[in-house]
C-alpha cells in the first residue's frame, strides 16, 4: 500500500472507505436474511443455505480487512491532507485570485446583467399588454391617411380658385371704372 501524497489520493481512499462500508452493510442484511431462511427450513435444505451462510461470512471478513488496510492506508497521509486542508497553492487568474474573480463575477451579474434583465423583462411585458392591429384596422388606418390626403389637396385647390375669382372680380371692377364717365365714378 503506498501512502497517499494528492488531496485526489485522500479523496479516492475516503470513497473507497464509504463504498466498503456500504458492501459490508450489505453483505450483512443479506446474512441475516440467509440466518432467518434457515431457521425455517426444512431438513433437506439447510446445507445449501449454510454453504450461502458460510460465503458471506467470508465475504463479511475479507470487507472488513479491506476496511482496516483502508484505514491504515489514511492514517498514513500527511495531517493536512487527511483533514481536507489543501496545500496546493491559490490558483490564480492574472491579477486575481479564484477567489477574488468569483467575488466580481457576483458583482457584476448582481449590478449590471440583473437590471438588464429587469429592464428586458420590463419591456416585453409593455409590448405584451399593447394590443395589436387587426390587419381590417391596419387597413381602415391607411384609408383614413389618403382620405386626409385627397381633403388637403381639394382645400388647396378650392384655395386657388378662390384666390382666381377675387382677382377677377379685381380685375373686372377696375375695367368698370375705367369705362364710366368721370362724373359718375365720383359719386
Amino acid at each position: 500500500m503506498t501512502r497517499p501524497r494528492t488531496q485526489a489520493d485522500v479523496d479516492a481512499l475516503k470513497a473507497k472507505r464509504s463504498e466498503l462500508s456500504r458492501q459490508l452493510t450489505s453483505a450483512s442484511d443479506r446474512r441475516k436474511d440467509v440466518v432467518r431462511e434457515l431457521q425455517r427450513a426444512a431438513n433437506g435444505t439447510e446445507v445449501g443455505i449454510r454453504r450461502r451462510l458460510d460465503v458471506l461470512d467470508e465475504r463479511i471478513v475479507q470487507l472488513e480487512r479491506d476496511i482496516a488496510e483502508n484505514g491504515k492506508a489514511l492514517a498514513s497521509a500527511p495531517g493536512d491532507l487527511a483533514f481536507g486542508e489543501a496545500t496546493t497553492p491559490v490558483e490564480r487568474y492574472g491579477p486575481f485570485s479564484s477567489v477574488q474573480l468569483a467575488a466580481i463575477s457576483i458583482v457584476g451579474t448582481l449590478f449590471v446583467a440583473a437590471p438588464l434583465a429587469f429592464a428586458v423583462a420590463r419591456a416585453l411585458l409593455i409590448r405584451a399588454r399593447q394590443p395589436t392591429l387587426s390587419p381590417e384596422m391596419i387597413e381602415a388606418s391607411r384609408r383614413m391617411e389618403r382620405v386626409e390626403q385627397a381633403i388637403d389637396a381639394v382645400a388647396v385647390e378650392v384655395e386657388r380658385i378662390s384666390e382666381g375669382q377675387r382677382f377677377v372680380t379685381q380685375l373686372m371692377t377696375k375695367a368698370q371704372q375705367d369705362t364710366l364717365p368721370a362724373g359718375r365714378a365720383e359719386r
